[in-house]
């Protein structure tokens, strides 16, 4: 006889997965939020990877954690506290109590709750029996030993059979948010396709975990999050650096230039790398070059032949790319550099989120080498910063750096894919076969833009590279007059962008009391921040930055209608520095965090009433 249980409504609830690297964590929080975007939730994700590939077993060092919102309303954020936490060992328990809320249920294997579990998590007493979970609803399941005996039958070594746990763990939660087990299944068929016998194996775990979870007597209540109210079209679970990857392969369709990729792998960037490889049936060409340096200068030669020329990295490949960037700058070819932040300086925080790099990004090449820098600030949204990199590369003859981030590239939300023929069109400078007005450095008078002629052309036969060229016929020059005409020049040609991107948009009313800005991937803690205070009857609003260099050219009048002005950023302050050199009339407080994880709500709020309440607004 199946008991009965609460059903509670809820317009968003946070589930947090944290477990060994070896538990499935991420499979099962991808499982998770993948069930969640096939039955029509909003979501938004936060994985949270060990820096090291295999920390000691059973430390807080080496727990994995993958942290997931869903809910019918619109979702921006991943959530700071988690309704539901699923602890694998205690030191999983430990790294996140500090990210529950009172009175959530807390979910634990209790096979790995051992005095051997609690030493190497530093507990000084057992945490279950301690007290200090009695706000809790303490699930304590026996899940690895469960587990085990579902699969015996199977003939499974035991390291295959626990890593058949995270399933149980799936099932629990199947149950608990009242979804349909058939998904969770069809999920398995597809992972383990080519492994009949796994596809069986964890298919009974789910269901034992569903079952487990339907009879035991600690879980009085459920789950019911009802799906969200989207538009008409198709939608998908999409992370930061798959959309990256498509953005830009939209852009070659759009262009008709093919799409070469040169890159080196580098976390948390080389994703984008291994998406790209799956599509040389779309004509792409993408190449793992011995190192960063390799990467952009073989890009930068695709460019010269006509290619959309791309390389990704992170902030150490950045800094190894920057010369080869100035490369392109100066034979003022069609490049796209995408940076996936993440924490410094030099090897810092390889798997942590940080926005480390807008400076370097902005100035990090010797002599005057300007670059068109964007940043994209949902993981959804970096297609469509992937597809403007290459479009404004390509219209202006430029370099564009795209600054990503962790937390976007490994995040994931809903997207509306859309339709080709929908995205805006790409421009290509080319010029005809034997025109007899050519020169390398002949320039169109709107955008300033030489114009893009690839070798093989007829009639066409130049040569550019890295020494300064004469302006117009591209010859050789030292003379400094022309160097100086050129410089000059190639600083115009960018300042000229800003009649090619849209306005700057204010979230919120345009003019107040206080104005957020961000950029980057901080938007979604940004944006429920500020909602919630309006909400909340403030005079608050936000400015999400996506165009860096140059600035939207309304940014002035914007930041001329508010009493305060505070910059928000995972740095000590790069994007205030900036502005306070472009806009140096303003004033601008600051808001600070270096600690590798991206901002909570609750401190935003914190920080925007304090501020609201010294100016006496």
């Amino acid at each position: 006889m199946k008991k009965r249980v609460r059903v509670i409504e809820r317009d968003d609830v946070v589930v947090k997965f944290a477990g060994d690297s070896g538990d499935g964590i991420q499979l099962t929080g991808a499982q998770f939020s993948d069930t969640s975007a096939f039955i029509g939730n909003d979501l938004a994700t936060f994985p949270d990877y060990p820096a090291e590939i295999r920390a000691p077993q059973g430390t807080v060092a080496g727990v994995s954690g993958f942290q997931v919102r869903i809910g019918h309303k619109e979702i921006q954020s991943p959530g700071d506290q988690a309704d539901v936490l699923v602890a694998m060992n205690p030191a999983a328990l430990k790294a996140n109590m500090n990210w529950v809320k009172p009175g959530a249920t807390i979910i634990v294997d209790i096979s790995s709750f051992d005095s051997r579990h609690y030493k190497r998590a530093e507990y000084v007493e057992d945490p279950l029996g301690d007290g200090s979970l009695d706000e809790y609803n303490v699930v304590r399941a026996p899940i690895t030993e469960m587990t085990r005996d579902v699969v015996k039958r199977f003939g499974l070594d035991l390291k295959t059979a626990d890593r058949t746990k995270n399933q149980f763990v799936a099932g629990i939660l199947f149950w608990l948010f009242n979804r349909d087990l058939k998904i969770g299944e069809n999920f398995l068929r597809d992972r383990f396709r080519n492994n009949p016998k796994l596809v069986e194996a964890n298919i009974e775990v789910l269901r034992a975990g569903y079952n487990y979870a339907e009879t035991v007597e600690a879980i009085e209540s459920t789950y019911r999050v009802k799906p969200a109210e989207k538009g008409p079209g198709y939608y998908r679970n999409i992370n930061g650096n798959t959309a990256i990857a498509w953005g830009l392969l939209a852009a070659a369709e759009k262009s008709g230039c093919k799409l070469y990729l040169g890159s080196y792998p580098i976390t948390p960037a080389s994703e984008i790398l291994q998406e790209l490889v799956k599509t040389k049936n779309l004509g792409t060409i993408a190449f793992q070059a011995e190192d960063e340096i390799a990467g952009v200068c073989s890009a930068i030669g695709a460019s010269f032949a006509g290619c959309l020329g791309v390389s990704t990295t992170s902030g150490p490949g950045l800094s190894l790319k920057s010369e080869g960037i100035g490369l392109a700058v100066i034979t003022e070819l069609p490049l796209v550099v995408v940076d996936v932040q993440r924490g410094g300086p030099s090897t810092g925080l390889p798997t942590k989120t940080e926005q480390s790099d807008l400076l370097q990004a902005l100035y990090g090449r010797h002599g005057e080498s300007p670059c068109v820098v964007l940043a994209s600030s949902t993981p959804a949204n970096c297609f469509d910063f992937a597809y403007e990199a290459a479009r404004l590369a390509i219209e202006h003859m430029t370099p564009v750096i795209l600054l990503s981030d962790g937390y976007l590239a490994n995040g994931s939300e809903l997207w509306h894919i859309p339709e080709i023929s929908e995205l805006p069109k790409i421009k290509v400078p080319r010029i005809k076969d034997n025109d007899p007005s050519f020169k390398p450095y002949n320039r169109d008078p709107e955008t300033l833009s030489r114009f893009w002629a690839v070798p093989g052309q007829e009639g066409l036969r130049h040569h550019i590279g890295g020494l300064e060229k004469a302006d117009v016929t591209g010859e050789i020059s030292y003379d400094p007059f022309n160097h100086e005409i050129m410089t000059l020049l190639r600083r115009d040609k960018l300042d000229k962008v800003v009649y090619y991107i849209p306005r700057q948009e204010v979230i919120g009313q345009p003019e107040g009391d206080l104005l957020v800005i961000g950029w980057g991937g901080t938007f979604g803690a940004l944006y429920t921040a500020v909602q919630e205070m309006q909400e909340e009857g403030h005079s608050i609003s936000l400015v999400q930055l996506n165009y860096i260099n140059p600035l939207p050219y309304n940014i002035p009048d914007i930041l001329g209608r508010f009493k305060n002005i505070v910059v928000c950023e995972l740095n000590l302050g790069q994007l205030a520095t900036y502005l306070r050199s472009k806009l140096p009339h303003f004033h601008y407080l600051q808001f600070n965090k270096v600690q590798g994880l991206p901002f909570l709500i609750s401190e935003l709020k914190h920080k925007f009433e304090e501020i609201l309440g010294f100016s006496g607004s």
